[in-house]
């Protein structure tokens, strides 16, 4: 029963999201087709930690959702990603927002990293780490543009969520992304950044995992103001139960 009601559950997910994303743009939300929660007015998570003088590489960059926020508040902002389209999208949003101190490459993320040693004050990776295969190596580069005290912002996925248990027990696929490589858990992630020589400063919960959150995308999709009433919702539910976390936010020192 618990496999049957696991497999439609995670069958209207990928048609709900998939539908919720295309109303986005549809509604008129925003110009190009993206994830309701990229047009929510929130504060960046990591903006505290950011400087006038600080130079800034978002690695799995996306469409820009968090470099275009950032970048009048620092120096110079790199964004790189292998979607073509997400990249030209990008683009397109630095360029009506006059922003000259951001430029974006289209790049694969597994390969080694076109800049010198010491170079970046933060790098951000969010939601891209499960899809590389060379995860390795992608933080040892990461930690190697790092100036020595440079800060990773991370924000990676949480495979021992009780959702994700019951999928698993009835052995079906239970990442978030079909597109995810791995998932680590909170003591696995914490491990390899160590290995890769970083100093965990932060690490705190994302927002609740739900099987209701595919219907409340697609609510996002229809409503703004009532999925971000439904997030801040998860987001105190987390707070009341960690393991239960989508996610990990982190934020790690290059040592």
């Amino acid at each position: 029963m618990i496999k049957k009601i696991a497999i439609l559950t995670l069958k209207k997910a990928d048609i709900l999201t998939s539908v919720a994303i295309r109303l986005v743009k549809l509604t008129g939300k925003s110009s190009h087709a993206v994830h309701p929660k990229h047009l929510l007015n929130e504060r960046v998570w990591f903006q505290k930690y950011l400087k006038g003088s600080d130079r800034v590489l978002d690695l799995g960059c996306g469409s820009g959702q968090y470099i275009l926020k950032i970048a009048p508040k620092v120096k110079m902002c790199f964004g790189l990603d292998v979607d073509k389209k997400a990249i030209s999208f990008a683009q397109k949003q630095a360029k009506e927002k006059l922003l000259k101190n951001i430029k974006f490459l289209i790049f694969d993320a597994n390969r080694k990293l076109p800049f010198a040693n010491n170079y970046f004050d933060e790098v951000i990776v969010s939601d891209t780490l499960e899809h590389l295969e060379k995860r390795s190596f992608v933080l040892s580069q990461i930690n190697r543009v790092l100036k020595k005290s440079g800060l990773l912002f991370l924000v990676t996925d949480n495979p021992q969520t009780s959702w994700k248990k019951i999928q698993k027990s009835a052995g079906l696929f239970y990442y978030a992304d079909k597109d995810h490589k791995y998932e680590y858990s909170k003591e696995e992630i914490v491990k390899i950044l160590i290995q890769k020589g970083f100093k965990i400063l932060s690490l705190k919960p994302v927002t609740y995992d739900t099987p209701l959150k595919p219907f409340i995308d697609l609510v996002g999709g229809l409503s703004l103001n009532l999925y971000s009433k439904l997030s801040k919702w998860r987001k105190r539910l987390v707070l009341k139960n960690p393991n239960e976390t989508t996610g990990f936010r982190i934020v790690a020192l290059a040592k």
